[in-house]
């Protein structure tokens, strides 16, 4: 998307928290000018967020943009408020999910969820256009009067590149693969339990798992993670750049989620020719049509993933047939390039 900011005219500068001597090359490899910024994505302390504000406001205050896209809770809310600060009015929030907090009703989330719309009702306020990414969270969003007046475009996820992400042969044995950061709410425990289950039924299937550890609160710990790995039900590749090689030898897909906006690496997958196992969930449903490039499941529903599994065990030869159909299904509606387009056209670039 940056770079198509750039082809059409437009000097670009990413803001965000990692650090300028990993990213800051990088960028300018693209013609890209980064700046650092203090962010602690999951912490809840109040001087932490004042940092962040006054972070984002001295960085907007030096390099005075006319237009500024967010994506990420903190950096919606406290880039928002600092841009109206310092009078930059054509500000563009992505929403890209919802997070942990709007999925559990203990007292805390409940307590965090009042004073986080608050807070987006305020940095939303007279923003020219909202990004979705389905349809679910913009309805919860004029639901709880975050959004009332603004107009609110949905868009097909952060698109896929197809160029990048292209078909390549299945593997000779049945493989499954979740691309995850090892957190409560993308799934991954009712993941790893239906591996296990699946293991014992057919001890020669493959069972992948790629992805970071998390500091989230809901994160799964390593020791956690070990007991599946020695036991032989998982084969953990940890972080990766690069995720092709890994969905190159897998069969299937798998992401059981709880909710997103919509899951990138499940358009990757599509695009390789993978059929998907996902959750019938926000974000997730956008996805798949039940079926046809994949099957859905109910959320935190563990013998539902062993069932859809064991389909694709005992048929195989749908395998090719809705990975072929995922593929057309992103080309048709998830190419990266035509999610840019309307993000441009929307903020007039």
């Amino acid at each position: 998307m940056m770079k198509e900011f750039i082809v059409r005219g437009w000097k670009v500068y990413a803001i965000a928290n990692e650090p300028s001597e990993q990213w800051g090359s990088q960028f300018a490899e693209h013609g890209i000018e980064y700046r650092q910024i203090e962010v602690q994505r999951n912490g809840l302390n109040p001087f932490s967020d004042l940092k962040t504000f006054c972070s984002l406001k001295k960085v907007l205050k030096e390099i005075r943009p006319e237009k500024i896209f967010t994506f990420q809770a903190k950096t919606v809310i406290y880039g928002a408020l600092a841009a109206k600060r310092l009078g930059i009015k054509e500000i563009y929030p992505l929403i890209a999910g919802m997070g942990s907090v709007f999925l559990s009703d203990s007292f805390k989330a409940k307590m965090i969820r009042f004073f986080l719309v608050s807070e987006y009702r305020m940095a939303l306020k007279g923003c020219p256009a909202i990004f979705f990414q389905n349809q679910d969270d913009e309805e919860l969003f004029r639901k709880l009067r975050i959004v009332t007046n603004q107009k609110s475009i949905r868009i097909n996820g952060s698109g896929v590149n197809l160029a990048k992400f292209q078909v390549v042969p299945l593997p000779q044995k049945l493989t499954f693969l979740c691309i995850s950061r090892l957190i409560r709410d993308k799934g991954v425990y009712e993941y790893l339990e239906a591996c296990r289950r699946m293991k014992r039924i057919q001890p020669e299937v493959r069972c992948m798992l790629v992805g970071p550890f998390d500091t989230n609160p809901s994160a799964l710990k390593p020791e956690e993670l070990q007991s599946y790995i020695d036991e032989g039900t998982i084969e953990f590749f940890g972080e990766q750049a690069d995720v092709r090689p890994f969905l190159a030898q897998c069969s299937v897909y798998v992401l059981p989620s709880y909710r997103e906006g919509t899951p990138k690496t499940v358009l990757e997958a599509m695009a390789t020719g993978r059929p998907v196992i996902t959750t019938d969930a926000p974000g997730c449903r956008e996805t798949v049509k039940d079926g046809v490039n994949g099957l859905l499941v109910p959320v935190r529903d563990v013998a539902a993933i062993v069932e859809k599994m064991q389909f694709f065990s005992e048929h195989e030869d749908k395998i090719e047939d809705m990975g072929k159909t995922g593929r057309q299904f992103v080309e048709e509606r998830f190419d990266v390039k035509k999610v840019n387009h309307e993000i441009c056209q929307t903020m007039q670039i």
